[in-house]
């Protein structure tokens, strides 16, 4: 190398440091706040993992796939997306479960689970016609805002914040307690959103510094580095103990990639869909029966089974590497 191409593969890794410290502890911090706004107001984990927690922690995949789609760049648009999907479930909930054994929630096994398998697939028969347009984009997102809807309907008729007859002033009180908690989980984003930011720029320079195609860089390093809040938020949620927070962050970003990200993109203009891309997306469709399957017994997510999901990405890695 150059000594041109040595600086800037210096700066490169030094950034990309800085992003992963960013990360770190902005998960930290943001699993903390959101667990204190769940506990102040008496949310679930699930319903604030699902929620708050996945659309924050999905903003970077938002931002890269929706300029992408204005740039007219569909193949980081649609590989963003489908990568990400793939790590999140088989990299992230791999990994904190191998940390620590993950119990699932009826209502994530029953109801989320086959939702995000739903999604994929209606995603697989729209992209059928080479392209996601106008019409498809509104019909993943009018159904992201009727489940964000439901979600929230449920929260409010199961955990309602004041019973009858409760005491106004000190409800007030509680809610000013509650501001260290949202500072927190706002300060929180802010790292992770920044933090990788700063890395997924930092390992794309790295990627085309060593020659790497761009459908591969979206698939993998893209994917990675928008990826990287799911990854931190949910590991450091498992070590905790927050369990709903670490799957309902994963299988709500699911979600919210394909019925948010992928319809706005697509409402803003046509997606073209490869079809290089019909592997990764029938991948992701597995990735979510296969956390499915090895979710349904003792509704608990195992080591065994986040080895089963670590090997399961290694022959998708291979495969894409073929």
């Amino acid at each position: 190398m150059e000594m041109g191409e040595l600086y800037a593969l210096a700066v490169s890794l030094l950034l990309l440091v800085l992003g992963f410290v960013l990360l770190v502890k902005g998960a930290d911090r943001f699993v903390d706040g959101a667990s204190g706004i769940a506990r102040r107001f008496g949310i679930p984990q699930l319903v604030i993992g699902l929620t708050i927690v996945a659309m924050g922690t999905s903003a970077p995949e938002a931002a890269v796939s929706i300029t992408a789609a204005v740039k007219g760049n569909a193949d980081i648009t649609i590989g963003n997306i489908l990568g990400s999907n793939i790590l999140n479930i088989l990299i992230i909930l791999g990994l904190s479960s191998v940390v620590a054994p993950l119990a699932v929630s009826a209502h994530t096994l029953f109801r989320d689970m086959p939702f995000m398998i739903g999604v994929t697939l209606l995603l697989l028969f729209q992209s059928s016609g080479g392209a996601v347009g106008f019409w498809e984009g509104a019909v993943l997102t009018l159904l992201f805002l009727a489940y964000m809807g439901y979600l929230l309907r449920t929260s409010v008729q199961k955990n309602r914040v004041l019973e009858p007859g409760a005491d106004l002033t000190a409800a007030s009180v509680q809610g000013k307690k509650v501001w260290p908690s949202v500072l927190s989980t706002l300060g929180g984003l802010v790292m992770i959103v920044l933090g990788s930011q700063i890395a997924v720029d930092a390992a794309t320079d790295l990627a085309r510094l060593f020659g790497m195609s761009e459908r591969f860089i979206g698939l993998t390093i893209v994917a990675l580095g928008t990826s990287l809040p799911e990854l931190f938020t949910s590991v450091a949620a498992s070590a905790k103990g927050n369990a709903d927070i670490a799957i309902g962050n994963i299988v709500g970003s699911n979600i919210f990639n394909i019925l948010f990200v992928v319809g706005v993109s697509a409402l803003i203009t046509p997606v073209p869909f490869s079809t290089e891309f019909y592997a990764d997306m029938w991948t992701a469709a597995a990735a979510g029966v296969l956390l499915l399957v090895c979710s349904v017994k003792g509704r608990k997510l195992g080591r065994s089974g986040g080895i089963a999901m670590l090997a399961g990405y290694v022959l998708y890695f291979i495969f894409i590497c073929l």
